[in-house]
């Protein structure tokens, strides 16, 4: 890092410590009436922000009641619940650190990171109790589960032990509690990055990053007390995205959904208008089905002027228009990582351009992860680590520093070489920066399809198959090839209607639209599904082992 230097010295309070309980108290100083509405079990439930924080006072002497302390790590295996969110302020605001646990990772992986965090208990919601059974036997430091149901205790079968209730815990705690003043530099929580390669690695945000980010965030998506936020992401990826932060620090109205799984998306789709939600997050592989819903519906949705902000991979350029021509409502794409708290770059036309570029460049300039927000530092870079032009066009590794960006993995010397000297997280994550500043993630660095010595994009390759009427699903990667190195395969999904009806050369005359004949797949293969990683990502890994041997034979 850079020398410090230390100035005139200032007269502001410096020792005001950024704790994320803060954000929840002078949100109900300020917001006590607005409302939180969470999909549960049995139905909806309607309560307020003051309403909320009765029961997060009450938490948080619960759990030091059952002898958590400040350090310890609480492990949470839950949806986007009110409980959950509750968990969010309770557990950190006595100076514990809440351990986000992705309930789609497989029981060795669980296990590892609950065993590697040194979890002292679990919160885990009743229809996830299966999960936490399978992994139990494996926990070497687990003292106990906190059971989170409407349910009596002695109603619930499991073999987790010893077990408490979530609701009796909170029936017997105080009302009252004194938040200890938390250093700012503790950890607040816990996610761990589920890659492709090794063992997860854990990234501890501390109550600094938190706070810095919530602002980020809230600022960046132009959300305020006027809109109503729907909390789609995953709460126990990537502390949620910083929304159930950010938005409470603005006072939005905040939905949660529950329990869901892409398979039944009517129920989401219609809180989302049934809710008049005006902003949102997610993955384009839970926009995609959420559209093909929408597009089923008789009366469409009105969500003129609501902003989804859309993260994990490129959103495709034909779901961006379908949205905003079927329901008014703006795809936003932003990008970001576990290790950057996520928000790194948010795409929002700059007022200069507007005049200045056309419609259809309007719309593949929306394509790009954007310009970075105040306060994170990028830059791409080489393979000798030379800074490389801002021309759109050299490609390099992003590497991200800022006060919520990752400066290490916990306990895992072994993951040194991905930080540089100073400060630098390297992404691994391959791109470009054009002149006014937007970025292009072309591929993972891993993932660079290198054909007879010639760069060819994945990521633009898979959207453009997408583009087609009949594509509901694609990906594209680079298999061993004898001759040239390497070659592209894509996988496909097609449209129900479209089945049987389109063929690889369908797709690749489609293809030559935008790519040369060179750079096309030698093969497109029609398939069911295509395998994804635990957060949504398509899975290149497990794709590029199946397929391996494809070309040499």
């Amino acid at each position: 890092m850079a020398d410090i230097i230390k100035g005139f010295p200032s007269t502001s309070q410096n020792d005001y410590q950024l704790n994320v309980i803060n954000i929840i108290r002078q949100a109900v100083r300020s917001y006590a009436k607005q409302e939180i509405v969470a999909q549960t079990h049995t139905g909806i439930l309607r309560y307020t922000y003051e309403d909320a924080y009765q029961r997060i006072k009450r938490l948080g002497n619960a759990v030091k009641g059952i002898g958590l302390g400040v350090g310890d790590r609480v492990g949470v295996l839950d949806w986007n619940s009110h409980r959950h969110f509750e968990a969010y302020y309770g557990i950190p605001g006595i100076g514990a650190v809440l351990l986000l646990l992705n309930l789609r990772l497989p029981p060795n992986d669980l296990s590892y990171i609950i065993n590697h965090a040194e979890t002292s208990f679990i919160f885990v919601d009743e229809t996830l109790i299966p999960i936490a059974e399978a992994v139990a036997d494996a926990c070497q430091t687990v003292k106990g589960y906190i059971i989170m149901t409407d349910k009596k205790l002695s109603d619930i079968q499991t073999k987790l032990s010893p077990v408490y209730s979530y609701e009796e815990l909170l029936e017997q705690a105080d009302t009252e509690i004194k938040w200890p003043v938390m250093d700012e530099t503790s950890a607040y929580g816990a996610c761990y990055t589920t890659g492709t390669t090794g063992k997860p690695k854990g990234v501890y945000y501390s109550h600094r990053d938190i706070y810095l980010h919530a602002a980020a965030i809230s600022a960046n998506s132009e959300v305020s007390f006027k809109d109503c936020y729907y909390q789609l992401v995953p709460m126990f990826h990537a502390m949620g995205w910083g929304t159930p932060h950010g938005v409470l620090m603005v006072g939005a109205k905040f939905v949660l959904p529950g329990m869901y799984n892409v398979a039944d998306l009517g129920s989401l789709a219609k809180l989302m208008v049934d809710e008049k939600v005006t902003v949102t997050a997610g993955a384009p592989a839970l926009f995609m089905p959420m559209l093909e819903y929408i597009k089923k519906l008789d009366q469409k949705p009105d969500m003129t002027g609501a902003r989804m902000l859309c993260g994990a991979s490129e959103p495709p350029l034909s779901m961006m228009k379908e949205y905003y021509e079927l329901t008014g409502a703006e795809i936003v794409h932003a990008y970001g990582a576990t290790e950057t708290s996520p928000l790194v770059t948010l795409n929002r036309i700059k007022p200069w351009l507007l005049g200045a570029i056309s419609d259809e460049e309007k719309w593949d300039l929306k394509r790009k992860q954007g310009f970075p927000v105040v306060g994170v530092d990028l830059k791409i870079v080489n393979d000798k680590g030379e800074t490389l032009p801002h021309d759109g066009k050299s490609v390099g590794e992003l590497l991200i520093r800022g006060p919520w960006i990752t400066g290490s993995y916990y306990n895992a010397p072994e993951t040194a070489d991905q930080f540089t000297e100073n400060g630098y997280w390297r992404s691994g994550d391959a791109g470009t920066i054009d002149p006014n500043g937007y970025l292009k993630i072309t591929d993972r660095v891993k993932d660079v399809i290198k054909s007879g010595g010639e760069w060819i994009s994945s990521v633009d390759m898979e959207n453009e198959i997408v583009a087609h009427e009949a594509v509901l699903e694609s990906v594209v990667t680079g298999l061993p090839h004898p001759k040239w190195e390497e070659r592209p395969i894509a996988l496909v999904v097609l449209r129900e209607e479209f089945a049987d009806k389109v063929t690889e050369d369908d797709i690749k005359t489609h293809l030559l639209n935008k790519f040369a004949k060179w750079q096309l797949p030698d093969r497109i293969l029609f398939v069911s599904e295509i395998p994804k990683t635990s957060v949504g990502k398509l899975n290149k890994k497990e794709i590029r082992e199946k397929y391996k041997d494809f070309y040499m034979k």
